[in-house]
């Protein structure tokens, strides 16, 4: 995956970039085109420990805090998926919108255009109760053969199931 941001300024992170220091306003959205997974969106957020490329991360976009995307029922929390290993006190891009590549369990077979949830802490998975994602489908077919870790789902700003307070 190589996106390039498609806006008309100049001097953007890279997408797939990591930084330790902010290189633009925190919740900077920004569309950026890769040749083979075609256009997307693209939220500058904070990082988290623990995060890998392909990690499912919720979010805050006023303070662009992001936490691994947790268990849990009925949590309407907006979602994003990390573009680069951006771990704590680092910033970076996370895909909003688009196809994108998801970290999911080797043991989660997916079909296409199934629905998805989060089952594992920052993982894609089948759906659960309560769990699911909105906003995503799974567009191949995902096997749980051994090493088979990410899983394509077309986004269009994701968030978790439940009631919005």
């Amino acid at each position: 995956m190589a996106y390039t941001i498609t806006e008309q300024l100049v001097g953007f992170q890279s997408i797939a970039e990591t930084s330790t220091s902010q290189q633009h306003p925190i919740g900077t959205i920004v569309r950026a085109k890769d040749q083979t997974l075609g256009e997307g969106e693209f939220i500058y957020l904070l990082g988290v420990a623990s995060t890998a490329v392909g990690s499912l991360v919720t979010y805050n976009s006023a303070t662009g805090l992001t936490t691994l995307a947790a268990v849990g029922a009925n949590k309407s929390f907006p979602l994003a998926v990390a573009m680069s290993a951006n771990v704590a006190s680092q910033y970076g891009w996370y895909q909003i919108s688009g196809l994108a590549v998801m970290k999911k369990s080797c043991t989660v077979s997916l079909a296409a255009n199934a629905a998805v949830g989060v089952l594992t802490t920052g993982l894609i998975a089948g759906t659960g109760s309560g769990k699911e994602v909105q906003g995503a489908i799974v567009t191949t077919v995902a096997s749980a053969t051994a090493g088979r870790t990410t899983v394509s789902v077309l986004i269009n700003r994701p968030r978790l199931q439940g009631r919005v307070t």
